[in-house]
């Protein structure tokens, strides 16, 4: 199976089998269900509902974050990469800097670490080798922690509800937590018709280890992140650690939000915060076109409309031997212009040596859609094998249209077959190439 979403750590955590029943976060079917928003945002929406959090702000230049630690007031402050990836504090900047997220001292410093964050890539465990470009830093007061505890409030499809995550072992990796203390992870379902109770939330709060002079507010913190989460209709609400300090006070330290991109109707300044210089330039033109895609590290490229098709079109890849260069949904509306974006999405990807194109044809006939395809293909002057496998109205029609325009499309009827061509002729090619001899392909092959 492929997950297909953007995954946070926690996702892989809750998905355990000492966890029942089984939890895992949205979006694992899906291009993306989850808006991810930067850090000092988060911060701004909890401010918005009284939640404590450590006073700071955002600069997106060196002289900024010098007039933010000014106005911030302290000797003792932390500046963060805003970069869209976990493991920054451990991460590498592209030029030598160790550390998206340091303790500074002074105004001076501020400047001095911005101008080296900003501009730059962070290279983080999740990044990859090609980073995260950073744009801006959120500069705020250090606090220091008495406790540490871990929360989040997820939507559970097991039980089609919310779920309050909570363990005491706040401020470290709830992978790890959950690897090797699961029992230090407490799950509580939550009625959607009832919410959290005083009852539940004082529960919580008490379970992770509050103090006595600190219940109530942690109660009264764990009822408005649960607020947060259903009025903005978000997926993940997490925080870690959300702390009592040494003054007695409850703040969130760190926050990860996620919301559903079903609801960025209604959240349109939610949506507003989206940064898509966090995201793959490829899936961010591929929204636009209305395709649901995803890049793969495979070399045999899938265009196919519907999800669950997809999701088999790569198994049957990958049970043929064969690796998945993408997941591509056009979706119900299969139509010339949606071949053509979604062709020039795949074949961007230098690895990719043959497509398979896997569609039925329902709303949108099949000779409509190998007419499509062969405009496509000669278009664009595609030098790589294409395997049609195209089912459903006006199937007929469609295998003619292919076989009698002379086009390098291989139409085939059974799915097994089909995937075995795809394969086949992707290796041939890939072949080819390493020793660096071109390769043509006719019908017969």
């Amino acid at each position: 199976m492929y997950k297909l979403g953007r995954s946070r750590a926690l996702a892989s955590a809750i998905s355990k089998p000492q966890f029942a029943p089984s939890m895992r976060l949205p979006g694992f079917a899906q291009q993306r269900r989850a808006l991810s928003i930067h850090e000092y945002r988060s911060a701004e929406l909890l401010r918005e509902y009284g939640v404590g959090v450590p006073k700071g702000f955002n600069a997106t230049t060196g002289a900024e974050a010098e007039t933010v630690a000014k106005q911030i007031g302290t000797g003792d402050m932390v500046i963060k990469a805003q970069v869209l990836a976990g493991g920054r504090g451990k991460g590498t900047f592209d030029n030598g800097l160790k550390g998206g997220v340091r303790v500074i001292y002074s105004p001076t410093e501020a400047k001095m670490f911005a101008d080296q964050m900003i501009g730059h890539k962070l290279i983080t465990k999740q990044t990859g080798a090609a980073g995260r470009l950073c744009n801006s830093v959120y500069i705020c007061e250090r606090k220091f922690a008495r406790r540490e505890f871990y929360l989040a409030v997820l939507m559970d499809r097991a039980s089609q509800g919310p779920v309050i995550v909570s363990s005491s072992q706040g401020g470290m990796d709830i992978e790890t937590v959950a690897k090797e203390n699961p029992e230090a992870i407490t799950t509580t379902y939550i009625d959607i018709n009832t919410g959290v109770t005083d009852d539940i939330a004082r529960k919580i709060a008490t379970g992770l280890g509050f103090s006595e002079q600190c219940i109530e507010d942690a109660k009264d913190t764990i009822q408005k992140l649960y607020k947060i989460f259903q009025e903005k209709d978000a997926t993940q609400i997490e925080i870690n650690p959300l702390s009592e300090t040494s003054d007695h006070q409850v703040l969130c330290m760190d926050a990860k939000f996620g919301f559903d991109d079903n609801a960025d109707y209604r959240q349109k300044e939610v949506f507003s915060w989206r940064d898509t210089s966090q995201e793959d330039p490829e899936e961010v033109r591929a929204a636009k076109s209305n395709l649901n895609f995803i890049k793969l590290d495979g070399d045999i490229g899938c265009l196919v409309n519907g999800a669950g098709l997809a999701m088999a079109t790569m198994d049957i890849i990958k049970l043929n031997g064969g690796q998945p260069a993408n997941f591509l949904d056009v979706g119900g509306g299969a139509t010339s212009d949606a071949i053509r974006e979604a062709f020039e999405l795949i074949t961007s990807d230098a690895k990719v040596t043959a497509v398979f194109v896997n569609i039925f044809g329902g709303i949108v006939r099949c000779d409509a859609i190998a007419h499509g395809l062969i405009n496509t293909v000669q278009s664009l002057d595609l030098k790589i094998p294409i395997i049609a496998r195209l089912q459903g109205t006006n199937v007929e029609q469609a295998h003619q249209i292919i076989n009698d325009s002379g086009m390098k499309i291989f139409s085939i009827d059974d799915l097994q077959s089909a995937a075995e061509k795809a394969v086949q002729l992707s290796k041939v090619v890939k072949m080819a190439r390493d020793i660096d001899v071109g390769v043509e392909f006719t019908l017969g092959i």
